[in-house]
């Protein structure tokens, strides 16, 4: 990985990486306007900022994931989890990119 650039590959996410998920999950249903009873991490890619950016591809059901972009804080910021920016309409095969 190169300074402030996405970790490579992606990795399987693991139930730490669901936890994340879970944590903005209320926030993602919020921003595409539904409930998603459908709900798994499936891969994700990290970049090291003032905390860590989580790029992760969510599994929602059908043939559909999202790409989501969250923040966690440093500890000494409260290390809290936040929800950046997400992407809808992807498919399993489309790559998690810097968005």
């Amino acid at each position: 990985m190169s300074c402030g650039g996405l970790s490579e590959p992606a990795r399987e996410a693991d139930e730490e990486i669901q936890k994340l998920c879970d944590s903005v999950k209320i926030q993602v249903e919020a921003k595409v306007g539904r409930n998603l009873d459908v709900y798994i991490a499936k891969l994700y890619k990290t970049q090291v900022v003032a905390g860590t950016n989580y790029f992760i591809k969510v599994y929602v059901g059908g043939d559909e994931y999202f790409h989501l972009r969250i923040n966690q804080k440093l500890p000494c910021d409260r290390g809290e989890a936040e929800l950046h920016s997400l992407q809808q309409h992807k498919t399993l095969d489309d790559p998690i990119v810097y968005f």
